[in-house]
């Protein structure tokens, strides 16, 4: 049983995403997963109708906090606290308190891991964002953090992009 303890960081509106890809990349390229293990934003599906068409999108749960199961040091309270886009620890001062298991079971940030439909080596098309209308190929899926990285050709020169798992879909032939 892991140590790591449930908290909350308040961002700025829109950063959401932004703040969780940033942290993942810093613990991966720092070699952190024992003290950063869990990087998420709480999101659910929900149908718009707009103009008499239906679609599918992705609305965030709590707009403008990233969930982050960690291990509180030094090290981790920094990469967090001093990431772009991050104003702060919910919690009294700057020391950050960390969720009960039973806000933890209420706020439904122990979610199942996405399901998707595709794995490592396919061919996938980028539905939203930046990257929009992009074909790439899946080099990593991450189903608990809901990211995949994808190589897009840009300007002649493969660049790895990562993004949540409901912006890409893969092509099928």
């Amino acid at each position: 049983m892991s140590e790591a303890k449930w908290y909350i960081l308040h961002t700025y509106s829109g950063y959401e995403n932004k703040v969780a890809n940033n942290i993942i990349t810093l613990v991966e390229n720092r070699n952190l997963k024992h003290l950063i293990e869990e990087v998420m934003v709480p999101t659910e599906k929900v149908t718009e109708t707009n103009n008499g068409k239906t679609k599918e999108v992705e609305v965030k749960l709590y707009p403008s906090y990233v969930y982050v199961k960690m291990i509180i040091t030094d090290e981790s309270w920094y990469i967090c606290r001093n990431t772009r886009g991050v104003t702060g620890f919910v919690g009294p001062g700057s020391k950050p308190i960390p969720l009960t298991d039973e806000e933890v079971n209420n706020l439904g940030v122990t979610q199942q891991a996405a399901q998707t439909s595709f794995k490592t080596g396919d061919i996938v098309t980028v539905k939203s964002g930046a990257l929009e209308g992009f074909e790439g190929v899946v080099k990593e899926v991450d189903t608990a953090g809901g990211t995949v990285t994808v190589s897009v050709s840009m300007f002649g020169r493969e660049t790895p992009a990562t993004m949540e798992l409901s912006a890409v879909e893969k092509i099928t032939v």
